[in-house]
């Protein structure tokens, strides 16, 4: 396929082999007559990466482009230098490999608005089968439920074999606050929960091991690693006809004759309408009984021993997150089941392993690890991570310089929009109330009363605490979204078109997060996985290949949206 090894003729390049790169790649593939080739920067990974509970210890490594945003005032301010960490993943398969593999699917009114706003074919009814599709459910009780779920998929999701007592704590907690135990990916979602994650055996799942592994022996399928991908070649008719890369220290260009799919950087409104869920990780608290992810506890010879020869023990965590919880505010309308905060319920804090990692993964300054974590170095903790679902602040990605080597600028820009700050201010108070129903004083747990560094100025469970707690462990959960925004013709915002085509170029696509036009109301890995098979039925329907394809709302598929030449 590369031929004299500087030009290459596929049908179609996916840049980038993360999670919607491996989906498009796999998909693509079932014609046999396509030839796909996938550039990726990273390389392949490791055995280590499989293992779900050091899934942070990912992050900072050769896996990890290490991102960081610049410093800001408004947020971020326990960390070093105020710059949070911005991980993303360097490697086949992409941040499915660096994240804590929770499968949340998002709320059906995400989509539901995403197609009022004049999304064609974007609505939760029309993406719910792109979600099964991919989905491989290994717990009876979920997959029972064919209407929501499925089996027999490339992806395999099912709840941790581990099960500590600090996550039974949580849901019969949640109960005692009158939420109830729901899937959160079927009919309702308000409620607390197990998380169920893309694990195999007690294993990681990434997109690659999903979807690349089991059809790697195709043909016409070609995946470049440690390949630097420079730019996007375009002709003079405004048409994308191959990509610049680099490997080995030289430069080559791969020809595409049908399409190219890639995260671009554009004469449109790229990097803007950056959004993220962010976490507040400084409600602490501590526990007297020993039921945490304490690091001792799970890094010995016997518990590696069980992992290693059953894929069970407390190594199958995904990363200490135990449990999820979706709630509502008094900000939010309860009857619409939209709720606006999700517990991301570690069993652990930055404490557990004593100062060696979390700390670093996390950026935290000294002050903050000296002065609030290191009292409580190797104690059981817990923190429940309240996160804002619907942020209305947005960020902003800009380059750097006209060096493709150069990172870019990252400006968050948390917390700018003073509704986020008071929904994250009642998400921590509501943790409060929940650490003192029944199910967790059984375990001896109080809140933390040691004063948070910078806030010495406020007084504990007042709002202005809660808030500066916000505004200094401000925690990203690793959801960056929106910055090639998805929209009709007549959106002067919008990068993409509701096919994912880029307006104004043709024969280009993005296929990744980067498109929401809203970031979806729960993690975003299922929502890219979702994306990414929708779009490879567009590109089938585009280029004749209708084998195998979802048969749904095809009158729009294809159908003449301008192709962007009206904003050309």
């Amino acid at each position: 396929m590369l031929m004299d090894g500087r030009m290459c003729f596929p049908c179609l390049v996916p840049v980038g082999g993360g999670t919607a790169g491996a989906v498009l790649a796999s998909r693509l593939t079932e014609n046999p007559d396509w030839k796909v080739l996938v550039l990726e920067a990273g390389g392949d990974e490791t055995e280590l990466s499989d293992v779900p509970v050091i899934a942070q210890y990912m992050q900072l490594g050769n896996l990890d482009w290490q991102f960081k945003t610049e410093p800001q005032p408004t947020a971020c301010r326990a960390m070093k230098h105020w710059r949070c960490n911005y991980p993303r993943g360097k490697v086949l398969g992409g941040s499915s490999v660096l994240n804590y593999m929770l499968y949340v699917r998002g709320n059906k009114k995400d989509y539901d608005n995403w197609a009022l706003h004049g999304n064609y074919g974007w609505s939760f009814e029309e993406v719910l089968p792109y979600f099964k599709k991919s989905e491989d459910n290994l717990n009876p009780y979920i997959a029972k439920n064919k209407k929501y779920h499925s089996t027999g998929g490339y992806l395999t999701v099912t709840e941790p074999p581990y099960r500590s007592p600090l996550a039974v704590a949580l849901v019969a907690g949640g109960v005692e606050m009158g939420y109830e135990n729901v899937d959160f990916n079927a009919e309702r979602q308000t409620g607390f929960s197990f998380p169920q994650g893309t694990l195999r055996r007690g294993a990681r799942c990434s997109a690659a091991k999903a979807f690349l592994r089991p059809v790697r022996l195709r043909p016409n399928l070609h995946v470049s690693l440690r390949t630097f991908v420079h730019k996007v070649l375009i002709n003079g008719q405004k048409r994308a006809w191959g990509v610049k890369y680099e490997k080995n220290g030289e430069v080559r260009v791969a020809k595409a004759r049908k399409e190219i799919i890639v995260h671009v950087i554009q004469d449109l409104k790229v990097g803007y309408n950056l959004q993220d869920h962010i976490g507040i990780g400084a409600a602490t608290f501590v526990v007297k009984k020993p039921v945490g992810l304490i690091q001792p506890r799970f890094e010995n010879v016997p518990t590696i021993l069980k992992y290693a020869l059953f894929g069970k023990g407390p190594l199958t965590s995904m990363g200490g997150i135990e449990g999820l919880a979706f709630i509502n505010t008094k900000y939010a309308n309860a009857s619409e089941d939209w709720p606006d905060i999700e517990y991301h319920f570690t069993s652990g804090t930055a404490a557990n392993d004593g100062g060696r990692q979390i700390r670093r993964i996390h950026g935290l300054n000294d002050r903050t690890w000296h002065e609030y974590f290191k009292p409580i170095a190797f104690r059981d903790t817990w923190s429940a991570f309240p996160t804002l679902l619907r942020p209305k602040s947005r960020g902003l990605i800009r380059l750097r310089s006209k060096n493709v080597h150069d990172y870019p600028l990252i400006y968050h820009n948390y917390l700018t929009h003073p509704e986020d700050v008071a929904r994250l201010v009642e998400g921590l108070k509501m943790s409060v109330v929940l650490s003192e129903t029944k199910a967790f004083l059984k375990l001896g747990s109080a809140f933390y009363d040691k004063m948070f560094p910078g806030c010495e100025h406020t007084q504990f469970f007042t709002d202005a605490y809660f808030e500066c707690l916000a505004r200094h462990y401000t925690e990203t959960i690793y959801h960056f979204s929106g910055t090639a925004k998805m929209g009709p013709y007549w959106d002067p915002d919008a990068v993409v078109d509701p096919e994912l085509r880029v307006y104004g170029i043709q024969d280009l696509r993005v296929v990744d997060c980067s498109i929401f036009p809203e970031i979806p109301s729960g993690n975003t890995n299922a929502p890219v996985i979702m994306t990414a098979e929708k779009a490879a039925d567009m590109i089938k329907v585009r280029w004749g290949y209708t084998k195998d394809i979802i048969d749904i709302h095809h009158s729009s598929i294809g159908e003449d949206t301008g192709y962007g030449h009206k904003r050309g």
